[in-house]
């Protein structure tokens, strides 16, 4: 058995990651009056997603696993688009590339302790609880498909105002999961990522706008 500590701990870790990536998110966007897409904001999604499906294994949490190993591929995908990710060393790019994947056949192979089974048939986890996890999982993870199709159709990595307001909706929802589930990592990092979406929205729809109005005056 894993000390809780050491899981939590982990998942602190990766939580703080993900309030970095918007932190600096917000901080560039608030200088530049606009919302911005920084490299750095896919760079530490990248680290802290993986660290948060390593998380979600030691919590035999499918709800986690499923969200993150979606959302990992996308932040890849953001760093091709903004050209960063061929910097990065070969080897490197390869290991990062499966590590995930890496993780998961690990899960199937496994018979005992954290294995895939086990994890899908925890009883922690009713019938319900799956349920309403699973469709905040699935609205907060849609957020990123919407956005990486939207910066395609661009040919750039972009934020649009859609992607923080479904980030609003599936953070209310992921939020309610984790309160049920008694997990402080989830709860704390929806709460105060929800702050940072309602402020990027009023970036773009009031700050931008105004900037753009006396533009044009």
């Amino acid at each position: 058995m894993i000390n809780p500590t050491f899981v939590f701990g982990l998942g602190f870790i990766a939580q703080g990651l993900f309030s970095a990536r918007l932190l600096v998110q917000w901080l560039l966007s608030e200088k530049a009056k606009k919302v911005l897409s920084p490299d750095i904001f896919w760079q530490l999604s990248m680290v802290a997603s993986f660290l948060l499906l390593v998380y979600g294994i030691l919590r035999k949490d499918i709800v986690l696993i499923g969200g993150q190993f979606v959302s990992y591929y996308i932040y890849i995908r953001n760093l091709h688009l903004k050209r960063n990710w061929k910097t990065v060393f070969p080897l490197f790019r390869w290991i990062i590339i499966s590590a995930p994947v890496f993780s998961l056949a690990l899960l199937v192979f496994n018979k005992s302790g954290y294995s895939l089974e086990e994890i899908v048939d925890n009883p922690e986890i009713s019938v319900q609880l799956f349920t309403v996890g699973t469709i905040g999982q699935m609205i907060f993870t849609f957020r990123f498909v919407y956005q990486i199709i939207y910066s395609e159709r661009k040919k750039q990595s972009l934020l649009p105002p859609v992607f923080w307001i479904i980030s609003i909706t599936g953070a209310l929802i992921i939020a309610g999961y984790a309160i049920a589930r008694n997990d402080p990592v989830i709860i704390l990092g929806q709460l105060s990522g929800i702050l940072i979406y309602s402020r990027n929205l009023f970036l773009h729809y009031f700050v931008a706008a105004k900037q753009k109005k006396i533009k044009n005056i």
